[in-house]
């Protein structure tokens, strides 16, 4: 990391933690729970950023960015540019997420889906190369698994659960599922699906 953005980076990095502790606390409140259950069962102990330069392609129809994926932590936030490229999966079609400056994408992980059972859920996204200038996007996830001493296991929470809405998902830590997220590789099935029930 350059000097010159060292400090900026730590600062954004501070404020979008923040963000994320504020968004799980709502989150938990729209599950019915007390607002601190998601931090008290540490899903925003581990944070990683990633800055994504994309250049600009002279035949972006012959290429992708990214290719389709769900985020595999709790929750994302991601900040683009306006120049555009994310697209999300809705009802079989890919549709555009039209940049809005000033504005966050945020984005459920596979673990809050299978924790919420399918209270929320993740979904598929990708990037789309473009040829009008770079594409540059900040992208925060949460996620245990940057702790790899964590033991705690990660399944559907008891207090949503009932006859009428069994589990759907097998517990598993959370070093578990990220490594079966990265041997099926991106462009495939959902990670998720594997951990039905």
């Amino acid at each position: 990391l350059p000097d010159s953005c060292r400090n900026a980076l730590f600062e954004y990095a501070e404020q979008v933690k923040n963000l994320g502790s504020t968004l799980f606390k709502l989150l938990s409140e729209a599950l019915g729970l007390k607002p601190s259950y998601l931090t008290d069962i540490e899903c925003n102990q581990g944070q990683i950023i990633l800055c994504h330069y994309y250049p600009p392609c002279p035949q972006p129809e012959l290429a992708i960015g990214t290719s389709r994926h769900s985020d595999s932590g709790f929750l994302t936030i991601l900040l683009q540019d306006e120049i555009g490229g994310l697209q999300i999966l809705h009802e079989d079609r890919w549709v555009d997420v039209t940049p809005t400056p000033g504005a966050f994408i945020v984005n459920i992980g596979d673990l809050l889906q299978l924790i919420s059972n399918d209270g929320f859920r993740s979904v598929e996204h990708r990037v789309v190369a473009k040829n009008a200038a770079p594409r540059v996007s900040i992208a925060c996830f949460f996620s245990t698994h940057f702790h790899p001493a964590s033991t705690r296991m990660y399944g559907p929470i008891k207090e949503l659960l009932s006859d009428e809405n069994p589990p759907l998902y097998r517990e598993t830590l959370v070093r578990d599922y990220i490594k079966h997220y990265y041997s099926i590789g991106l462009d495939a099935k959902t990670a998720i699906s594997d951990f039905r029930l």
